[in-house]
């Protein structure tokens, strides 16, 4: 009789065995919620820029007439490297271009002054609340190094103060951000992020009619950004 019994245990914990290495693959091969260290998160965006501009005068002809920015949307991409579970490092890459018009007197009457593509790679190192959730809020802060390029005088400006060449000076600023991530599928989620970049410039404006004029134009924008995310 206890040989049997003994057998008997033998066979069940064989059977409760072969039962718990299916239960357990199971397990190392459930889908993976959130993110951990090591894993790179591409995200697409679409963004829009909108510049809280303060501007000098337009100096020395027009001391007392300033400059406003108008808004740009485009399309932005970015990566972010988690370093741990909850700290990453994400690399922000957009361009977009952004009008310049007067905001009274005789630039004002102009309209139009110039437009410029703006680039400003910015580097934040980020804080996940909850990386193994699929609800993941983050904050972020970190530096921007702002390139102007490809700045242009408008047909308005030209035809009022003769040929015009423009030049717009880059910036190193600081950023922050506030957003969250949330879970489509394992791999795919939905974003929505908010950012504060530090940006100026000194626009400078070379005329046959009115000498070299300047301003100083600082654009500090908040830019807001919606899009998917890939866990790669």
């Amino acid at each position: 009789m206890k040989t049997i019994t003994k057998a008997a245990m033998a066979l069940m914990g064989l059977v409760g065995g072969a039962a718990a290495v299916p239960a357990m693959a199971q397990t190392a091969d459930a889908p993976r919620v959130g993110v951990r260290a090591g894993d790179v998160l591409l995200r697409v965006r679409a963004i829009t820029v909108v510049p809280n501009e303060d501007s000098g005068g337009i100096r020395p002809a027009f001391p007392t007439e300033r400059l406003a920015v108008g808004n740009a949307v485009m399309p932005e991409i970015d990566a972010t490297y988690m370093a741990t579970n909850h700290i990453g490092f994400e690399l922000i890459a957009s361009t977009t271009r952004h009008t310049a018009k007067g905001m009274s007197g005789t630039t004002g009457s102009i309209g139009k002054l110039a437009t410029t593509w703006v680039l400003p790679p910015t580097l934040t190192a980020q804080y996940h609340f909850a990386p193994t959730s699929h609800i993941r809020p983050y904050v972020g802060a970190g530096i921007n190094y702002t390139i102007f390029w490809n700045e242009k005088a408008s047909d308005g400006l030209q035809a009022a103060v003769g040929k015009t060449s423009v030049g717009m000076s880059d910036s190193v600023g600081w950023a922050a951000q506030a957003g969250v991530d949330v879970d489509i599928t394992p791999k795919v989620f939905l974003n929505l992020d908010v950012k504060y970049i530090e940006m100026g410039t000194t626009v400078r404006l070379d005329t046959a009619a009115a000498g070299t004029q300047r301003a100083k134009l600082d654009l500090n924008p908040l830019v807001f950004g919606v899009g998917l995310g890939f866990r790669l």
